[in-house]
């Protein structure tokens, strides 16, 4: 098989391929790093590469698999977000602040990884702490959409999502505190799913403590197999995470290719509140109308939320106050201008905000609960837009100006944050510039299961491009 042909090949594909001994690690390493030679200086999708660092995971890889030991991932190269710290390996967080930190730990998200026999080719790009939902910071220029250069991949998952989709990794955990999992997802055209708030544990990184009421790590992967793959290795309780969830997991590849006849499925347009551009509208409505030939019952529902936006926004500034604002008085001429103002944001809210938040969030997480005692899933579009130009946040959507544009083209991802229920973004079109479509499919708390089932249905009846342009 020709190096293009495996760089784009399933993960899945890959480890069968090392197992039956027609590829090694080593060559499949040696492939990764020199597409990412090649393209990252057209996409910046990696802030730091760990060449000889993963060749070394790679030979020792081969040799365990050559002593006929096995793991989910042996051998399997892949990407680590710059959020996440890595022992030994440049860990930034996006921010000139941590340019040169090098931790001595890894974070629980990559400690699985590595256990579960994977080998880091680097750490993708990323905005400052993950603040912002395109994938820009003082370390370089931004990172790009492989379907198009002059526009963004999203954030703040984007550096992971370009890497995945261009060829540079063959699948990348991110992390999802409002939607960066599902909205570079969408706008690069992969899977993408953000699971139950606290079914993957969240420890081991620089900001000082603060409750996780909003942030999951989550697979980013070209399939649905690939995914669930993934998710298998990272989730599950870890008492270094208080918060995470201690209830047993599925096996989540088990219920992929079944099928989903009599799944019960709620369509909504804009959540009573959403703008929307006319062209995702119409490709996410057809999408959701396809599962219909799957045997399911699709209703398009009167389901609304009161704006969630507000009382989000109050729960994530102030939580990465609580982990990032001491940098305001030790370190503020390092941090972006919007990581500043976010911060500042988080510094004035009150007691009183956070505590109206949360019984905002109650009354949504109740509202969400009832329409999911008679449905299955829920589905949306994903993101307002298709991907813009790097820079300019779209002042307009459908047919609604836009208060704040840097926050505008997202706000169907954010209150599943908050709520904590599994999402995911599945591809389902092209916009008229060739662009990626992404319908977004929620589930039930603790659910991931039925989503990916019902995800792989619509894999299966609807394949998308995998070859973008820059590749």
């Amino acid at each position: 098989m020709a190096d293009a042909e495996l760089a784009f090949a399933p993960a899945s594909r890959l480890m069968e391929m090392m197992d039956a001994g027609e590829v090694s690690s080593v060559e499949l390493t040696e492939m990764f790093l020199s597409r990412i030679e090649e393209f990252n200086p057209r996409l910046n999708a990696y802030l730091t590469v760990s060449g000889a660092e993963a060749m070394a995971q790679a030979r020792e890889a081969d040799a365990a698999r050559a002593r006929g030991e096995r793991a989910p991932l042996l051998g399997l190269p892949t990407s680590i977000k710059d959020l996440e710290a890595t022992k030994g390996i440049r860990s930034t967080m996006g921010s000139l602040v941590f340019t040169d930190m090098v931790p001595d730990r890894d974070s629980v998200l990559v400690e699985r990884v590595k256990n579960a026999g994977a080998v880091i080719l680097g750490k993708t790009n990323t905005p400052e702490f993950g603040l912002l939902g395109v994938t820009q910071n003082r370390l370089g220029d931004p990172c790009c959409n492989p379907w198009d250069p002059t526009r963004t991949s999203g954030g703040s998952s984007g550096g992971a999502a370009a890497a995945v989709i261009a060829g540079l990794s063959s699948v990348a955990p991110g992390t999802d505190g409002g939607g960066s999992v599902r909205l570079p997802s969408s706008f690069c055209g992969l899977y993408g799913l953000k699971p139950t708030l606290g079914r993957v544990p969240r420890a081991g990184g620089f900001g000082k403590p603060s409750p996780n009421l909003t942030s999951q790590a989550g697979p980013m992967a070209r399939t649905v197999q690939d995914a669930a793959l993934l998710l298998q290795v990272i989730a599950g309780h870890d008492s270094r995470d208080p918060s995470s969830l201690r209830s047993p997991l599925p096996d989540y590849s088990a219920g992929l290719g079944q099928s989903i006849q009599g799944l019960r499925i709620a369509w909504s347009a804009d959540l009573g509140y959403c703008p929307v551009d006319p062209e995702v509208l119409e490709s996410t409505a057809a999408a959701a109308q396809m599962f219909q030939e799957f045997g399911c019952v699709v209703e398009e529902t009167d389901f609304a939320l009161d704006n969630p936006l507000p009382p989000f926004y109050d729960i994530f500034y102030s939580n990465n106050f609580a982990s990032w604002g001491h940098l305001l008085d030790e370190n503020p001429d390092g941090l972006t201008d919007y990581g500043r103002t976010f911060l500042e944001h988080g510094a004035h809210a009150t007691g009183v905000d956070f505590a109206k938040a949360i019984a905002a969030v109650e009354i949504m997480r109740a509202r969400l609960a009832d329409l999911l005692e008679r449905y299955d899933l829920l589905m949306t579009p994903t993101v307002a837009v298709p991907a813009f130009p790097h820079g300019q946040f779209p002042p307009k959507i459908g047919d609604r100006v836009m208060e704040d544009a840097r926050r505008g083209f997202s706000p169907y991802t954010r209150p599943f944050n908050v709520i904590g229920s599994p999402a995911a973004s599945i591809p389902c079109g092209m916009s008229s510039d060739g662009l990626p479509i992404g319908l977004h499919i929620v589930g039930r708390h603790e659910d991931e299961a039925t989503v990916l089932k019902a995800s792989s249905a619509f894999e299966q009846a609807r394949p998308w491009p995998q070859r973008p342009a820059v590749s």
